[in-house]
């Protein structure tokens, strides 16, 4: 946001769902529980002041989190979401690698978030690749507000969200 903020009108005036990422990228399981909501409403009002939008999106640096990020999350009305699938793009282990570790993943399902990095070398080349890969599969590309239960849930200890009355398992089910 702040280093590109014309780069991140570009990606939501695109169409993209803009979520929050905190403002200083700490490790949020350290904190308070004060501390993760203001690191998380600097960075709300910050995608307020450039957008105009109440962004609703959490998912906390490093993913990692504790039973005080998910609060605060959800007290500065967030959902937190996490991921299930590392396309591991950040250890640059090369193009082919990073299409055949995410079209391949032993969690990828119904309702998987993938992870990527806005900074990843090879990402830009082969998204592309990936995406056609996921539609061959049957897997359809939403934003994940549509993808996330909003009420009725728990987060497992993988960062799953499991609607409550069910058992953890390692598929996350569309609403």
């Amino acid at each position: 946001m702040d280093k590109y903020p014309e780069e991140v009108k570009k990606i939501y005036e695109a169409g993209n769902e803009i979520g929050n990422h905190s403002n200083t990228h700490p490790h949020s399981s350290q904190l308070s529980l004060e501390e993760n909501k203001k690191n998380i409403m600097d960075c709300h009002n910050k995608i307020k002041a450039l957008l105009g939008i109440d962004p609703i999106l959490y998912r906390p640096p490093f993913g990692e989190y504790n039973d005080t990020v998910l609060n605060a999350a959800e007290e500065c009305n967030y959902y937190p979401i996490q991921w299930d699938v590392d396309s591991l793009d950040w250890k640059e282990l090369g193009a082919e690698h990073e299409i055949n570790h995410v079209l391949s993943h032993k969690h990828l399902g119904n309702g998987s978030i993938i992870l990527f990095h806005n900074d990843a070398k090879y990402t830009p080349d082969v998204l592309e690749t990936i995406i056609k890969g996921l539609r061959d599969k049957g897997y359809e590309i939403v934003p994940i507000s549509q993808l996330i239960h909003k009420e009725n849930y728990y987060i497992d200890h993988e960062g799953r969200q499991i609607p409550n009355g069910t058992e953890a398992t390692t598929e996350k089910a569309t609403e």
